[in-house]
C-alpha cells in the first residue's frame, strides 16, 4: 500500500490482480482492473496524477488516478515484473525475473532504454533523489548502479553472498533536504547483514550485522542519519548511520517484511509476517 504524495488517497495492490484507491476515510474510491493476476508493486508519481504497477503477467500499466483508467500497458518483459520505480512525472523503470531492466516512457510504443546484466532475477530498482542514477539489486547477489548516459553499470557492486532482497538511496546529497550529506544506498539480504554503500565512490563503508535471519526491509529516516532494518528473525532494528551502532530496538511477533518512517523522522511503522502492523514512537 502506498498513501498519494498529498497524503489524500492510499492506493493498494493485491493478488487479486486488482489494486483499488481508497480515500484518507476509508471509502473505495475506484478499483483498478486489468492485471492477469497477482500485482508485486505499486508507486504513484511525484504529482500524483499516475499510479504504476508491476504483475506477475509480465506487464507493467500507467493508470489514471482520478478515473481509474488504464493509460497504457507496457508487455516488454518475458516473465513477471517485480517492481517498478519512477524517474519523473511519466517515465519509469521496470525489472523482471527475465534479468533485465526497461526504462519506459508514456506514449512511447518501445522501451527507450534497456538495462542487461544482471544473471538471475532483478527484485528491485530505485532511481536516486536526482533521478540520475538507477540501482538494482538481484539474487545473482549483486548490486549494480546504471545510468542513461551508459549501456553497461556504472559500478557493479559485490560484496553478499546472498540473494539481494530490496535496496534504498538515503535522502542525502544534491536535490535533497540534506544537500551536504553524502548520499548513500543500502541494501538488504537474505545474508542476514545491511550494507551501506557510497556509491560516488563505488565502495562499501559498512556492513550493518545483527539480525539472524533474511532482511526483508531498510528505510532511511528522514535527515538521513538513521536507518530501520527488518528481518524474518521478527527483530527491527534502528541504527546510527555515523557510528554504525543500534540506538533502538524491537521484537515483534512475527518476521517483519516492511519499515517505514513518518515524515518528522520522530516514529517507525513496521508489518509482520502474522499481520501485525506495529509503530514505534523513538522519543520515548
Amino acid at each position: 500500500f502506498l498513501f498519494k504524495p498529498s497524503g489524500t488517497q492510499l492506493a493498494t495492490g493485491s493478488y487479486d490482480g486488482y489494486a483499488r484507491i481508497w480515500s484518507s476515510d476509508g471509502n473505495l474510491v475506484s478499483t483498478l482492473g486489468q492485471h492477469k493476476g497477482p500485482i508485486f508493486a505499486l508507486k504513484w508519481n511525484k504529482k500524483g496524477n499516475f499510479i504504476l504497477s508491476a504483475g506477475v503477467d509480465r506487464t507493467t500499466i500507467i493508470w489514471d488516478a482520478n478515473s481509474g483508467h488504464c493509460e497504457q500497458q507496457f508487455s516488454f518483459h518475458t516473465a513477471p515484473a517485480l517492481d517498478v520505480d519512477w524517474q519523473s512525472d511519466t517515465t519509469f523503470a521496470s525489472c523482471s525475473t527475465d534479468q533485465k531492466i526497461h526504462v519506459c516512457r508514456l506514449g512511447e510504443l518501445r522501451p527507450i532504454k534497456t538495462f542487461h546484466g544482471h544473471q538471475n532475477e532483478v527484485n528491485a530498482i530505485k532511481w536516486d533523489p536526482q533521478g540520475r542514477l538507477l540501482a538494482s539489486c538481484s539474487d545473482d547477489m549483486t548490486l549494480k548502479i546504471w545510468s542513461m548516459t551508459k549501456d553497461t553499470p556504472v559500478h557493479n557492486l559485490q560484496a553478499h553472498n546472498k540473494e539481494i532482497y530490496t535496496i534504498k538511496w538515503s535522502p542525502t546529497g544534491p536535490g535533497t533536504m540534506n544537500p551536504n550529506a553524502t548520499l548513500l544506498l543500502a541494501s538488504a539480504s537474505f545474508d542476514s547483514t545491511v550494507r551501506l554503500w557510497d556509491v560516488e565512490r563505488g565502495a562499501c563503508q559498512n556492513i550493518l550485522v545483527k539480525h539472524s535471519e533474511p532482511v526483508y526491509s531498510v528505510a532511511f529516516s528522514p535527515d538521513g542519519r538513521l536507518l530501520a532494518t527488518g528481518s524474518f528473525d521478527k527483530a527491527i532494528y534502528i541504527w546510527d548511520i555515523a557510528r554504525g551502532e543500534i540506538v533502538h530496538s524491537y521484537r515483534g511477533t512475527g518476521g517483519i517484511f516492511e519499515v517505514c518512517w513518518n515524515s518528522r523522522g520522530t516514529r517507525v511503522g513496521a508489518s509482520a509476517s502474522d499481520g501485525t502492523v506495529c509503530v514505534l514512537d523513538l522519543r520515548k
